[in-house]
């Protein structure tokens, strides 16, 4: 339950340090924070959360958080239906309480087909973005690495309908796995070598793109920062591993980012929410990751608090009730 409860924590602390970095170039970023040492709130110039509190979350945990009750609701299973409907009741939501920060592209142009009357096998034909990657913590909290194939299923299953390609997929289920072997016990080496078989396995699922295969550039990019100091492996992941919106940069980022600081979450989400580009949602992901491996002691208890004083998170809640079905 520690782990597990770290690694949806883990995910929100992430997610909220990169909501006032998210889509800026480094060089801002840099201008402004150097290496962020805690939550900011959301500078005027902030291109998708301008104005909000420190320590508010974004996209990637309420989506999660979505995901959850879903697999919750469906007893281990997402209902493709309800996870379109719920996807656009969502941004609807966020729209009426005035957030730019809406769905991602390869969501928003699968589910607005839905609704336009696409079936659902078609609507997330060329969803290549990380949006299935940054809300699949909850099946990493659900099912079992040991059974990898289950796993990838349980994936797919929660993807497909807005992802639906083997570079998506593969990402997702490499997050999915790094979290799901974390709690079952992995330190961060070994949760990435779970990622990658994991990422290979979902390769193939859904519709061919071209793209980078994400287990080997995730294993490569891991072993590009090796030995090199915090500020250059983050101007390496920014300058060569890339921190898009695309899967197959931004996964593999956060592994880079994990294998900067394999021993240190907190430090590990710093780092991430300062690289630039996509920081908030690869930050998310490595808080997962790193909280899943680590437990109780992965982030500052200020770090817990904040985070929950400025969200309503059910957190605890959910984490019991998804690790209920991975028994």
């Amino acid at each position: 339950m520690s782990r597990a409860l770290a690694a949806f924590t883990g995910l929100a602390i992430g997610d909220a340090l990169g909501m006032p970095t998210q889509s800026m170039p480094r060089e801002a970023i840099q201008a402004r924070y150097g290496v962020l040492t805690g939550f900011e709130p959301g500078p005027d110039d902030q291109p998708i959360a301008p104005g909000m509190a420190a320590g508010s979350i974004t996209d990637d945990t309420e989506q999660a958080v979505l995901v959850a009750r879903l697999l919750v609701a469906g007893d281990g299973h997402v209902d493709p239906h309800r996870l379109a409907a719920d996807l656009l009741a969502w941004e609807e939501d966020m729209r009426r309480r005035g957030s730019l920060d809406l769905l991602g592209p390869s969501t928003k142009a699968a589910v607005s087909a839905v609704a336009a009357g696409e079936s659902l096998e078609r609507a997330g034909r060329s969803g290549t973005t990380n949006g299935a990657a940054m809300r699949i913590t909850p099946v990493g909290i659900a099912y079992r690495a040991d059974d990898l194939p289950s796993l990838v299923d349980s994936v797919v299953e929660a993807s497909w309908v807005t992802h639906n390609t083997g570079v998506a997929l593969s990402g997702a289920a490499a997050v999915a796995a790094a979290v799901s072997a974390g709690i079952a016990g992995a330190d961060v080496s070994e949760a990435t070598k779970i990622a990658a078989e994991a990422a290979r396995l979902a390769s193939g699922r859904g519709n061919w793109i071209a793209a980078g295969d994400v287990g080997t550039r995730l294993a490569w990019a891991s072993e590009l920062v090796e030995g090199l100091p915090p500020g250059e492996a983050a101007e390496t992941i920014y300058r060569l591993v890339g921190t898009s919106v695309a899967t197959q940069e931004s996964v593999p980022a956060a592994f880079a980012v994990l294998a900067v600081h394999p021993d240190d979450p907190w430090r590990a989400c710093l780092l991430a929410a300062s690289l630039g580009g996509d920081c908030d949602t690869i930050a998310a992901m490595v808080g997962a990751i790193a909280g899943a491996c680590h437990g109780d002691d992965a982030f500052p208890d200020e770090a817990v608090r904040t985070i929950h004083a400025v969200n309503d998170l059910p957190l605890a809640g959910l984490t019991a009730e998804l690790l209920a079905l991975r028994g």
